[in-house]
């Protein structure tokens, strides 16, 4: 039994889905509730399975060129970052503290022995 003759590359799907991961991402940063937002997933779906089909290159190019337009476009502003990620609201908020030589921890101490 032989497999189905694949017209495009490893890459070219790993670019595609990465394409509708950033869709859903961008989409995502969009909507505060889950449940509005699972009806835009879906459009997103039905748009990406429309375009399924493209077997011409220059096609699939021009529709791949024209998503990426689109999705720069309506990039949000201020996307959503978990609080743990760089940029993120707890993002190096509990640093530990700086760890002191010997020496500059007895000169603290000399310091503060001679204050008092």
């Amino acid at each position: 039994m032989s497999s189905p003759v694949t017209t495009y590359s490893a890459a070219h799907r790993l670019y595609v889905k990465s394409l509708y991961k950033r869709y859903l991402v961008n989409s995502l940063n969009w909507y505060i509730r889950r449940d509005l937002w699972r009806e835009k997933a879906i459009e997103i779906r039905a748009e990406f399975e429309r375009n399924r089909n493209i077997t011409d290159p220059r096609a699939l190019a021009l529709v791949l060129e024209q998503a990426e337009e689109k999705l720069a476009k309506e990039a949000h502003p201020d996307p959503y970052r978990p609080p743990l990620f760089p940029d993120g609201t707890k993002w190096e908020r509990n640093l530990p503290p700086r760890m002191f030589s010997a020496k500059e921890k007895a000169d603290a101490l000399a310091v503060m022995t001679a204050h008092h």
